[in-house]
């Protein structure tokens, strides 16, 4: 990402003060001298936004390693008209946390996001003391246990959230499986992709959309014309087009290490398909393995 010329950042996050959203909109804009958060409830709430506030930048998640895409959010691209700017994928690590002085001991309740409630079961289960009950938001959850002083419970969050909200950390690391990732889209309007995003040279990877028409071999086709090209397909995703039976719509990741030939594919692609649609064009993230 290009070093903002702004001292301040607004990025819209789907979830509250602390949440994993919040954690990698800070990781990523790091190089921003100030990077103010914009909660929203939901993610069309967020999209939205962005949409109508070209000031406004939006990161949201796009799929996990456990629990897979987000299809809501895939389609959420598709209908706007907002530009992918960047990437960034993060390691979803889980500790449990209470009120300053607390210990396990005390411990009879604890409160999470259903899904994080999940990755931690194992854990849990290996304390059977502790009742398990469900919220709205991993990082809601700390922050009402210390806004209402709220002995006795404990929240399912990350490490940022609990710290946050002056929690202590009474266990880290408790998520069953430690390949937990998560990747996250940066989106914009167009006319900030040039500040915020990579330069179009600078482009190693591209998101797009398309459908394609009912005859036989019609996506080997296209994959064939991408493989000439040295386009490596880093994920491909279908979903039933609604009103169309058996017809379906790919959504479709591609890295390539030439943005001309990776034109060039574009282009010779185009007359087999239909509905092409741009997401965006940005830079990989690269990330150290833990």
């Amino acid at each position: 990402m290009k070093e903002s010329k702004d001292s301040k950042l607004r990025v819209g996050i789907q979830g509250v003060a602390g949440c994993f959203h919040d954690a990698a909109a800070r990781e990523y804009f790091s190089g921003v001298p100030e990077v103010e958060t914009i909660e929203f409830d939901t993610f069309p709430d967020l999209f939205e936004a962005v949409h109508f506030d070209a000031s406004l930048i939006g990161i949201v998640a796009i799929e996990n390693t456990i629990a897979g895409s987000i299809l809501t959010n895939h389609e959420l691209l598709r209908g706007g008209d907002l530009r992918i700017i960047g990437e960034y994928k993060k390691r979803i690590s889980h500790v449990l946390c209470a009120l300053p002085g607390q210990t396990l001991a005390d411990i009879s309740e604890v409160n999470s996001h259903p899904m994080a409630l999940m990755q931690c079961e194992q854990w849990l289960r290996h304390h059977p003391g502790l009742k398990m009950v469900e919220a709205f938001d991993t990082a809601g959850s700390a922050r009402d246990i210390a806004r209402n002083k709220l002995a006795g419970h404990a929240a399912v969050c990350g490490e940022y959230a609990a710290k946050l909200y002056g929690l202590d950390i009474l266990a880290e690391g408790i998520e069953t499986n430690k390949r937990n990732f998560t990747r996250f889209l940066i989106i914009a309007d167009p006319l900030l992709a040039a500040e915020y995003g990579p330069a179009q040279l600078e482009a190693d990877k591209a998101s797009v959309m398309f459908t394609l028409p009912d005859s036989k071999g019609a996506l080997s086709k296209v994959l064939t014309i991408l493989s000439f090209y040295d386009i490596n397909l880093s994920k491909i995703q279908s979903t039933p087009i609604i009103g169309r039976e058996w017809e379906y719509r790919f959504y479709v990741d591609l890295t390539f290490d030439n943005v001309v030939r990776y034109h060039q594919a574009i282009d010779a692609v185009r007359p087999l398909i239909n509905d092409f649609k741009l997401l965006g064009e940005y830079k990989s993230w690269k990330q150290q393995n833990p």
